[in-house]
């Protein structure tokens, strides 16, 4: 998720909270692969149901939705609410893009 996160940071993690457009998501894919990226929108599954379209900062490097398809909502654990470490001087919000 370079450059917003790097491999090592602790982050804040709220569990079933509420996601938006924007905000960074940790998910599971369908494969078990937990992973953090940033939802961009709503989309359905291939049964129909609600999911969300996941992308990566860094889309030359991530594996995402462009290549696994929406992640159904069940599969999104939690939003990101801060990185806690490496420690920063302050807390740092991480969680929607353009805060």
């Amino acid at each position: 998720m370079l450059p917003t996160l790097r491999a090592g940071d602790l982050l804040l993690v709220r569990y079933a909270g509420s996601v938006r457009p924007g905000a960074l998501v940790l998910a599971r894919f369908a494969d078990g692969t937990l992973a953090v990226k940033r939802a961009a929108e709503r989309r359905e599954t291939r049964t129909g149901g609600p999911a969300w379209w996941l992308l990566s900062d860094n889309p030359a490097r991530g594996v995402d939705s462009r290549h696994r398809g929406p992640v159904a909502d069940e599969a999104v654990r939690g939003v990101v609410v801060a990185r806690i470490w490496p420690r920063p001087r302050r807390l740092t919000r991480v969680g929607t893009v353009g805060r």
